[in-house]
């Protein structure tokens, strides 16, 4: 039975991963763009052709902020870095200077996955070749990862695979790798998962021994803060690990080792989206010096220079003066946290006693835009979405949105859900919370009513739950 106060509820959007616009640096891009503008030997490049590799400026700037962030053993050589339109956008750019429909046998994906990854994925000719890799509460399964990747590489190639090894053909300038390895270790989107030191290790190592690029998206690195609230507001001002590309650099003799190449194995995708703003469009990519060269001449870039030019000399103004780390310490930081405390406390009080359950519960540090949680059986994510929207004007993400394209697994998701807390006003995440609860606790059968106090039995796809 419909509930016919359910259009009385505002709704409540627990799906949508953007951030609130209250915490928008509005002034502050403002204020960038007056003075990058108002400046000729700034705006005259902001509004020419850029270089293939980015605004010079920006990519020394963006070195910089990553060095102090990261702690790192040596400073990053602005060389290695490559100027964006957004983590999306160098995806793409990425698998077109770096992958190859033949050559390139499959694309790993850590599941759950970034479900708006994988149309990227087969536009660049990878349809029926994705492939995922499981998680546990340390991160990527790298045993299965490895055994999977062993037993493509014993499956005979096809006749038209050795007769044209590379459709792209070759250039001197960059390299085809024979697997894509696709992942977020940092508060993972969706998960919130974050892969440990070790995991980090072994997949540079399964990288490196099965020639495979991975792609790591590292766009909330910066939006972390305690498990535990605690009872002063502080900031956490570096990162909490090194990044896989950093590993990269590093381990074993790094990418410059004897034998290796140059191009290394890891590419870590940054973007400003998440600390800044998405509309910016305005991303980096970190690599060797030989990727991240690669990476500039993609062909849509060099045609028409880098992309994001004119924003470029905006997010450099903000670096500049330290106006954009303030704004992630002083305000997304304490505002996502707060975030966060607010929707842990209503799913312990409201869905921990229907038998949710989170991963990784024993984290010192957390962060990002989202909660995943496990369900009860034997409720299934689908239905309770559904339930949730209809009965409750909730809308939430069920586990089977983020599954790998084709993946046989999908089972391993059905009782998942994601919950975003960045968007919604704060006031709404913990009503939006208790709604969830009230879904699922009628569907197990539980008290639960209606606002007129008529209890309720539900019926989808043929199970019924009262």
């Amino acid at each position: 039975m419909r509930n016919r106060h359910t259009q009385k509820q505002p709704p409540i959007n627990l799906l949508r991963g953007w951030p609130n616009p209250s915490l928008l640096p509005v002034a502050q891009i403002n204020a960038a763009s007056a003075a990058a503008l108002s400046q000729p030997d700034v705006s005259t490049p902001a509004l020419l052709y850029g270089p293939d590799p980015g605004y010079q400026p920006l990519r020394e700037a963006i070195a910089e902020f990553l060095g102090r962030f990261y702690q790192l053993n040596a400073p990053i050589n602005p060389n290695r870095i490559c100027i964006t339109g957004g983590a999306s956008q160098n995806l793409a750019c990425i698998l077109q200077v770096s992958s190859d429909p033949v050559y390139t046998r499959f694309v790993w994906q850590v599941s759950p996955t970034y479900y708006r990854v994988c149309p990227i994925f087969e536009d660049n000719a990878f349809h029926g070749r994705l492939r995922s890799v499981p998680e546990d509460d340390e991160g990527i399964d790298v045993d299965f990862l490895r055994k999977r990747l062993q037993e493509a590489e014993e499956t005979p190639v096809t006749d038209s695979e050795e007769k044209r090894q590379n459709l792209k053909g070759s250039q001197p300038w960059r390299k085809i790798y024979r697997h894509i390895i696709y992942a977020v270790p940092t508060f993972s989107n969706p998960s919130s998962r974050t892969m440990t030191l070790n995991r980090r290790k072994q997949l540079v190592q399964v990288a490196r021994q099965y020639d495979a690029l991975v792609i790591t998206d590292d766009v909330y690195d910066q939006l972390q803060w305690p498990a535990q609230k605690p009872s002063t507001s502080s900031s956490l001002k570096h990162a909490l690990l090194p990044r896989v590309v950093d590993i990269d650099r590093e381990l074993e003799g790094g990418t410059e080792r004897p034998g290796a190449d140059g191009f290394g194995n890891v590419v870590s995708n940054g973007s400003f989206s998440k600390i800044a703003a998405p509309g910016t469009r305005c991303g980096w990519a970190e690599g060797t010096e030989t990727f991240a060269y690669a990476l500039s001449q993609c062909g849509s870039s060099a045609s028409g220079g880098a992309p994001s030019q004119m924003t470029s000399t905006f997010m450099t103004h903000l670096l500049h003066t330290g106006e954009l780390e303030k704004h992630i310490f002083t305000t997304l930081q304490p505002a996502y946290a707060r975030r966060y405390y607010s929707m842990m406390e209503a799913i312990d009080r409201h869905l921990l006693p229907l038998g949710v359950t989170l991963p990784q519960s024993e984290r010192t540090v957390v962060g990002g835009y989202f909660l995943w949680f496990s369900l009860p059986k034997p409720l299934l994510a689908e239905e309770v979405a559904q339930m949730a929207k209809e009965e409750q004007n909730l809308i939430i993400g069920q586990g089977s949105l983020f599954a790998v394209y084709g993946d046989e697994r999908t089972e391993d998701l059905e009782r998942q859900v994601r919950v975003c807390f960045s968007w919604e006003e704060e006031d709404n995440i913990p009503e939006g919370i208790e709604r969830l609860s009230r879904v699922i606790d009628g569907m197990l059968g539980g008290p639960t009513s209606h606002s007129n106090g008529d209890a309720f039995t539900v019926a989808i796809a043929g199970k019924e739950y009262s």
